[in-house]
């Protein structure tokens, strides 16, 4: 990985000029480097060897490498690597993205490669741009697994078209979804989300997204649906099931006047239709999709003046995941009460939370837990 990024500086350095982290090669093509990281300091209740004591751990969540360019005027590219969870020195980085994009105007444009599903929120925000610092822990869609039999990190191989009409976004997306295991006939996974912005325009790059501007963006009211669906997406080769999923989000941020600080209140719903029998939940090779509706709730309020460096930005969040029957076990849920210091955006934050409960991104019940964390973020 390291010398694919060399080379491909070395082959521009005869011709650059450059400022900052962007390097121009002339009017039509242009190179940025970033890096982006997240590391914690974890502590959860009676999670020592002992059983009767705190467990005290350290971990990189997170650590990227961003490559885009241009290479002509409708012509983008995006590489992006990642070593995720407990990443250490003899753990291998990943293609995180791989991307051509091919962007023509506002309103079509399509992406070819290992991308985001264009789904819910809280997946296209990736980590580094959710409200809260845990907004993994209600049941997540098949590409968050991390066997990487459905695509990893959220990301598939496939195709995007998206584009917006004013307020009103889309994209739609092909994906190889689950391959192997039920899905015997090789089916495609299908993707497709709306939004509307009812009053200012988000903007971001391509489809993906963020749960707070911190103010910046003024009065935001976004509301979006989304829908998957893979035939065979679930189960096993002899007891296959097709998988669908339903969501629908939104996000709602005001800057309170007379310099009140920013209210921002961000939430979604779920049904995940996964018809996975009996028999292929006893097999242990199982693809097995949470079957019933989650959903979550956050609000989170920003302090109009800075303290030190940086503002206090306090919020709560609950969680929620149901499923159908008792196939997938029980009910679990999910408190987080935290604050984000904001020191620059997205780009600095620093993270202190308390969390309680049993809910997991596979939608199963974990263990019921009391955990607190403090956590850094840092992108350049």
């Amino acid at each position: 990985m390291k010398n694919i990024i060399l080379f491909l500086l070395l082959t521009l350095i005869p011709s650059i000029a450059s400022s900052g982290a962007k390097i121009v090669v002339d009017d039509t093509k242009w190179v940025s480097i970033g890096a982006g990281l997240r590391t914690t300091f974890t502590a959860v209740e009676d999670g020592a060897d002992s059983g009767d004591s705190y467990s005290k751990d350290f971990a990189v969540q997170s650590a990227r490498i961003y490559l885009n360019g241009q290479l002509h005027k409708y012509l983008k590219l995006e590489f992006n690597t990642e070593c995720q969870n407990d990443c250490t020195a003899d753990k291998d980085v990943e293609i995180l993205d791989a991307i051509i994009k091919f962007e023509f105007r506002p309103e079509f444009n399509i992406w070819a490669g290992r991308m985001l599903q264009p789904t819910d929120r809280i997946e296209l925000n990736g980590p580094y741009y959710g409200l809260t610092w845990n907004q993994y822990n209600v049941a997540l869609l098949p590409a968050d697994f991390s066997t990487g039999n459905a695509g990893q990190f959220g990301r598939d191989e496939g195709v995007t078209v998206w584009g917006s009409f004013d307020k009103l976004q889309y994209a739609v997306g092909i994906f190889d979804g689950l391959e192997g295991g039920a899905n015997v006939d090789d089916d495609m996974t299908y993707v497709a989300r709306i939004s509307y912005n009812f009053l200012n325009k988000e903007s971001n790059p391509g489809y993906y997204t963020s749960s707070t501007y911190f103010g910046k963006a003024g009065d935001i009211f976004t509301v979006a649906v989304a829908v998957q669906h893979q035939t065979d997406g679930t189960g096993t080769a002899t007891e296959q099931g097709d998988f669908t999923a339903y969501l629908v989000d939104y996000l709602f941020e005001k800057p309170l006047g007379n310099n009140l600080g920013v209210l921002t209140i961000e939430g979604e719903y779920k049904i995940f239709d996964a018809e996975t029998s009996a028999a292929a939940l006893a097999d242990p090779s199982c693809f097995c999709m949470f079957d019933g509706d989650a959903f979550f709730v956050s609000a989170a309020y920003l302090l109009p003046k800075k303290i030190g460096i940086g503002q206090f930005q306090p919020y709560v969040r609950y969680v929620k995941n149901n499923p159908d029957g008792s196939n997938f076990g029980r009910d679990s849920d999910l408190y987080e009460l935290g604050t984000n210091y904001i020191i620059s955006g997205h780009n600095a934050r620093l993270n202190f939370n308390y969390t309680s409960g049993d809910a997991s991104l596979t939608g199963r019940a974990g263990s019921d837990v009391n955990a607190f964390s403090i956590g850094v973020q840092f992108q350049l």
